[in-house]
């Protein structure tokens, strides 16, 4: 993974050979421009939760409806009618309206038939199951038994919400197969049902770090400072009316309920956060400085959590490390303690062993991919990683799981100051390396070895495959001519295209459309992709890429000359690149310049 010097981007090198400064100048400018607004602009948008009607809950989505003959149940009111009318117990400036609004909007929780919420009523642990319910759709991890708990009837009206919810490893039982189904709930436990069922990697804490976020950290249970510290270092708690105060043991509201449950959905990139503006921000708890991961690199940041000892030792011993502190940005998939531990025996040690030095770097490798991809920008698709070869990503928009490959993403959106980790519970296995249940012989992994240092993996080179720089890709621009006579020359339509060769080299044939049209065939060497200086506070990764090739005027006088080009891929996410390039053409003893912005569909 080179890193380019200043004088090495391609806009930089157009910019002393070429008599049109200023307007090499205004293409920089325009490339930064179009960067931060297509960036900040296309998300992948998650579907909405599956709606269950079979769950007569407190918290009902707007189709089902209640029985009140068991308990004074609420009436379902419907998401047109909360966008027009507030409960009447709540006012605009109520603390946690923005939670609450939410969550009604998601078809999450309802109000009462008076056209109430009750916002400081005690949440019971039936209810709890079934606003989980509502609002996640983990997959099982344990089964309970066909019997299920002695206190709760197969008729019970929230009997299918507490499965789920202990299936999901959200809630746990109490001894004597008992649920309690009618016990209010603490707010120290919903944290921890929150962190068990969602997955938060957990750090070792005590009290005495927790008291540097609350002051009445020695409140908190021992057997729930890890989850708090988790939850806590995810943004995920808040406190009202004193964010430094957490009240553990203190019996959870229907408010205080609804603002964690939206925090939690922001960990899994299901919601946006709060604008900083809104007085209800000012509520969630945010790490301190001190511990802040925006504030680390990748490598500080893994190496912060007990969950990365494996993986950050193994990066240490090849030298990887060195770079995931660099600016980058960079999205790495990494693999917990737990899923190297999965390996058949013997294989991480044997991975240690110098002469696989170079098969440990390739699977690591595997790993990382170029620019920094939060869990919403994910997408259904491939993704090229720094080792050469793909990984397929797959969003399941109905159980909001995101998988890599056979993995899945058990920790999304790990900041860091240079890009972002998602923890993934089994490790990536390179395709050349083959099938990662049956451990390599020396002779197998030295085989593998050689086809990679000699490039003589068929897989290696593969017309139409992408390059450390980013996907192939066909796309349209629009060329801005600078100099000459040429269709280059002028402002014309164009159609662009990048075909990857290898994992630095590519052919971009491109053609500007006219009387007579103008093909531009370059071989360009790929850069990997690396981060933007901060503009504004904002910086966006690119893959600059340089390189020569021949350009083809068509028409009666058929002329072919020397083309040199330069310029830069801007991914977005997995499905399109945006592109901005520069380009020489010789021809008729002329020279011909154009400026070309573009997008491309990745393939």
């Amino acid at each position: 993974m080179p890193n380019l010097s200043d004088e090495e981007i391609s806009v930089g090198c157009f910019y002393r050979f070429s008599p049109k400064k200023n307007y090499l100048l205004a293409f920089g400018l325009v490339i930064t421009t179009i960067n931060s607004i297509f960036l900040n602009s296309v998300f992948f948008s998650p579907s909405s939760f599956a709606q269950d009607s079979d769950h007569n809950s407190e918290f009902s989505f707007p189709s089902s409806f209640g029985r009140a003959s068991d308990r004074n149940s609420e009436q379902i009111l419907g998401q047109s009618q909360f966008s027009s009318t507030l409960f009447s117990d709540l006012g605009i400036n109520f603390w946690a309206s923005p939670f609450i609004q939410a969550l009604v909007e998601r078809n999450v929780i309802t109000g009462f038939p008076d056209g109430t919420f009750r916002p400081n009523q005690p949440v019971k642990r039936a209810e709890f199951a079934t606003m989980l319910q509502k609002a996640f759709n983990q997959n099982p991890v344990r089964q309970l038994n066909p019997g299920g708990f002695a206190d709760v009837p197969t008729n019970y009206w929230a009997s299918s919400a507490i499965r789920e919810a202990y299936e999901t490893g959200f809630m746990s039982g109490y001894p004597g197969n008992l649920f309690q189904p009618n016990q209010e709930i603490l707010k120290v436990q919903a944290i921890v049902a929150l962190t068990n069922g969602l997955g938060l990697i957990r750090e070792d804490a005590s009290n005495d770090i927790l008291a540097t976020y609350y002051s009445d950290a020695f409140s908190i249970p021992n057997y729930a400072t890890n989850s708090v510290f988790a939850a806590t270092k995810a943004n995920m708690v808040v406190n009202y009316p004193d964010v430094g105060v957490l009240n553990p043991v203190g019996i959870l509201t229907r408010a205080e309920t609804a603002a964690l449950i939206y925090q939690a959905l922001v960990t899994q990139g299901q919601v946006q956060p709060l604008a900083s503006n809104i007085p209800a921000a000012s509520y969630v708890v945010a790490a301190t400085p001190n511990s802040n991961s925006n504030n680390k690199d990748i490598l500080s940041v893994a190496s912060s959590s007990n969950s990365f000892t494996t993986l950050t030792s193994l990066l240490k011993s090849t030298g990887l490390a060195n770079i995931l502190q660099k600016p980058g940005p960079y999205t790495i998939f990494a693999p917990t303690n737990e899923a190297f531990a999965a390996l058949p025996p013997d294989v991480v040690e044997q991975l240690r062993q110098p002469k696989n030095k170079e098969v440990l770097i390739s699977i690591l490798k595997y790993h990382v991919v170029p620019g920094e991809l939060a869990a919403n920008q994910l997408s259904g698709g491939k993704l090229q990683t720094f080792e050469g070869e793909t990984i397929q990503i797959r969003v399941d928009s109905n159980s909001n799981q995101i998988a890599v490959n056979n993995t899945s993403v058990i920790q999304a959106d790990i900041k860091a100051n240079n890009g972002v980790i998602h923890a993934v519970n089994q490790v990536l296995i390179p395709p050349d390396l083959g099938d990662p249940e049956k451990p390599k012989t020396d002779t197998e992994i030295g085989t593998a070895e050689n086809n990679r240092d000699n490039n003589t993996d068929s897989d290696n080179v593969k017309p139409g495959r992408a390059t450390r720089g980013g996907s192939s890709y066909i796309g349209v621009a629009a060329n801005f001519g600078l100099e000459g006579d040429t269709e280059l020359g002028e402002t014309n339509f164009a159609v662009i295209s990048k075909i990857g060769l290898t994992k630095s080299l590519s052919v971009r044939p491109a053609a500007v459309i006219g009387d007579d049209t103008v093909f531009l065939v370059p071989l360009t060497l790929d850069f990997s992709g690396r981060k933007t200086p901060s503009i504004a506070g904002k910086s966006v990764g690119i893959s600059p890429y340089l390189g020569a090739g021949v350009a083809i005027e068509a028409g009666d006088d058929t002329d072919v000359g020397l083309l040199v080009t330069g310029g830069v891929d801007v991914p977005l996410g997995s499905r399109f690149t945006i592109n901005g390039s520069a380009n020489a053409a010789f021809l008729d003893d002329d020279t011909d310049v154009g400026l070309m912005f573009g997008v491309g569909y990745n393939f």
